[in-house]
């Protein structure tokens, strides 16, 4: 018998000579290699080989492919599904997370990082923790994105908070163990550093990232800690920091050379934020790195060269940290085309041999098949619209860029936009069918560098600060582009789609597959859909009742295979920012829940409010109208501070509050205690106490003209997730 084996050491493959009884050799197992609950095996987290028991990693298992052996659910009965149980969630902004599974119960994180755990047959509440981000998180609850995942190691859930804390919960009682702030000055200069990501585990180490670097100062890093303690082991840089300083290793040395002008002062971005994945065999981490900040070059790199290391994929010594390798998808980043989606290990027959490999689909548009052992690149194919590049050259693994994309000579509308062909909804990988089954996006979006000074630019406080300048001379060009969707097959070998159908909205939710030949996705028209995994048709779909935008999971319990996924209004970019998404009419009062499936189950939701456009209040006689000055510099802050969550031009898509509905901007001393003075901060709304009497005039009154002119807003630039 064979099995994988965690040691102190490492993990490695060792057989088991002279046992003969499977039972002999499982306890075994169970006693040398503690897992959730401290004694099961947590050979799921390395093998995709099991019974599918177990959900108890973002990805479910190393190779982050978000696929589960389970197969009592399948092609043949699917059409059975029922909901088994619902459990309405008691926490404002997001539901979009990914649960996990472990010892008879789920754990869930919520809007500002509230860890719940839910009996897995009942839906019974066990136990809630809630870390008070919204006390102490500042400026940075903006644009409440909440958090996106957990880990679990042992007896603990771990996970990040916004403000930047790494914790540890007891998983039987959730009880606090540990505290962590794992931001500080060599990372964070302004304070905009959030978490969002879900921590990975392994060896009893946790690694964990953050985001941000469109928002401050922010230099990218991922970081290793004990699991036990706490206590950080390492931390790598994915950007050189100031040179005056001496460089942390011979890796921050040479990724200096591709940079120029004073690009410490701007961070300069390369963030951590969501990809991150542990391989055993190679004892190596993957970390994929975000954009630069801000996203216009010209400030942060004004005479070019790679800037090393933006939108690269990063290889890492597991036990050290030290440099490894890099491949980097788009030198001198400038476009917020991230390389922070989810990476997935695999082996892949190539030209007839068997090839370990990663694979990722950034924001890019490109499917990326990388050879692990060498970082060399073996095929980088388009996925969708791409017309920022012609392709990818395969000798130099560089891009073959278009001309004139660097907005050098004017602004330019490119495909994919800012939220990517794939953002961070997580794919998957069905070693079973060979696909990636990808939630994909067509958008577009405008980049410029008109008007901005560049080289005297500053950052605004509390706010996006992208480097971007004036779009006019393509607005209508965007305007006019057609936003879609689509749940793509993808086959990484033969380089092609397998199929492709289209989805609706612009963004949709995480995908999941299954030994039963199936695909599992939410939709944001309010529907959790079961698909062929081998012909893309839709087997089975159930009405949410609010869209479903979270990466479902599968596990085994008493015999018995669950599925369960997350729902709730659209928030946060790119799911909330866009007023397309608004047009299936969740509103932030819709309902949060998180929902159970199997087969044969009879529970029904409770009633809820039918889908609608929210209504906009009427100025009472006599209310102040916005001058011309006044609405434009009304419409730049509420871009700035207000678009991400409330949506572009007031146009909410259920995430946050419709403005336009509220009453809130009806009466200026109300608007200004809650603006200014963080009055609903408990809600993951933030002060904004830099604003000044005439700002936040003009902010209100080009709300109120939103609300009283129809809320006519253009598909414009999102500012990422």
């Amino acid at each position: 018998m064979e099995f994988f084996d965690r040691s102190p050491g490492g993990i490695w493959r060792r057989r088991l000579a002279g046992i003969a009884c499977p039972i002999a050799a499982a306890a075994l197992l169970a006693s040398c290699n503690p897992g959730p609950g401290g004694g099961k095996p947590d050979s799921w987290l390395i093998s995709p080989d099991d019974k599918g028991e177990y959900w108890a990693s973002y990805g479910r298992t190393y190779n982050e492919d978000h696929f589960s052996s389970a197969d009592q659910i399948d092609t043949s009965n699917v059409a059975r599904l029922g909901l088994e149980w619902a459990y309405d969630i008691d926490v404002p902004l997001r539901a979009d997370s990914q649960p996990l599974f472990a010892d008879g119960k789920v754990y869930i994180a919520t809007g500002l990082s509230v860890v719940q755990a839910i009996e897995a047959k009942t839906g019974r509440t066990i136990w809630r923790y809630d870390p008070g981000v919204a006390k102490v998180a500042g400026k940075k609850l903006y644009p409440s994105w909440g958090i996106r995942g957990l880990a679990l190691w042992k007896d603990k859930v771990i996970f990040g908070t916004q403000d930047g804390r790494l914790m540890a919960l007891d998983a039987r009682d959730g009880k606090e163990l540990w505290s962590t702030q794992t931001l500080g000055p060599d990372v964070d200069q302004s304070g905009e550093a959030t978490i969002t990501g879900a921590p990975r585990v392994f060896d009893g180490k946790v690694l964990i990232g953050f985001g941000g670097a469109e928002r401050g100062s922010v230099r990218g890093a991922i970081s290793c800690y004990d699991a036990e303690t706490g206590k950080r082991l390492w931390r790598f840089y994915t950007v050189p920091g100031d040179p005056a300083k001496g460089f942390e290793n011979a890796a921050m040395k040479m990724a200096a050379q591709s940079w120029s002008g004073e690009w410490w002062k701007f961070g300069p971005g390369g963030t951590v934020w969501n990809a991150i994945t542990y391989d055993p065999e190679f004892r190596r981490i993957y970390v994929g790195t975000g954009n630069g900040g801000p996203w216009n070059w010209k400030i942060r790199n004004p005479k070019g060269g790679d800037a090393l290391f933006l939108n690269s994929i990063i290889a890492l010594d597991a036990d050290t940290g030290e440099y490894v390798w890099h491949y980097q998808e788009n030198p001198n980043e400038a476009w917020d085309y991230n390389a922070a989606m989810d990476i997935t290990l695999a082996e892949l027959e190539i030209d007839g041999k068997p090839r370990k490999v990663l694979m990722q689909a950034p924001k890019n548009g490109f499917l990326y098949v990388i050879d692990r052992a060498t970082g060399k690149l073996v095929s980088a194919e388009k996925l969708g619209k791409v017309t920022w590049a012609e392709g990818v050259d395969l000798k130099s693994g560089r891009p073959i860029e278009k001309p004139g994309i660097r907005y050098e000579n004017g602004p330019v509308v490119l495909w994919p936009g800012t939220f990517g062909i794939h953002n961070w909804q997580p794919m998957s990988f069905s070693p079973r069918t060979g696909l990636l089954y990808i939630p994909a996006i067509r958008q577009a979006d405008a980049y410029s560098s008109e008007g901005v000074d560049t080289a005297n630019w500053k950052p605004t406080e509390n706010a996006w600060n992208t480097g971007m300048g004036d779009v006019s001379a393509v607005k209508q060009e965007l305007a006019s582009a057609e936003f879609s969707s689509s749940l793509l097959a993808w086959d990484p070998v033969r380089k092609k789609a397998a199929w492709q159908i289209p989805t609706p909205g612009i963004v949709n939710g995480g995908t999941m597959a299954t030994g039963g030949g199936l695909v599992f996705q939410g939709l944001i028209d309010g529907t959790f859909n079961a698909f062929d995994a081998a012909s893309g048709a839709r087997l089975w779909s159930f009405d949410a009742g609010v869209s479903v935008l979270g990466a479902p999971i599968t596990y085994v319990l008493d015999g018995v295979q669950y599925v369960t996924v997350l729902a709730g209004p659209p928030s946060g970019a790119a799911a909330g920012s866009l007023t397309s998404q608004a047009k299936f009419g969740w509103r932030y009062e819709h309902p949060r829940r998180l929902l159970t499936f199997r087969l044969d189950g009879k529970a029904r939701l409770p009633e809820t409010a039918p889908p609608g456009p929210a209504t906009p209040i009427a100025d009472p006689p006599g209310a102040a109208r916005a001058s011309a000055d006044q609405a434009a510099q009304g419409a730049a802050l509420y871009g700035n501070r207000c678009g991400a969550c409330h949506g572009v031009g007031a146009v909410a898509s259920g995430g946050a509050p419709d403005l336009r509905a509220s009453g809130i901007p009806l009466d200026p001393d109300t608007f200004a205690n809650v603006v200014q003075g963080g009055l609903l901060l408990s809600r993951g709304m933030p002060g904004f106490p830099d604003l000044d009497g005439k700002e936040l005039e003009a902010l209100r009154l080009y709300i109120r003209g939103q609300a009283t002119g129809g809320g006519k807003a253009s598909q414009g630039q999102g500012a990422g997730p």
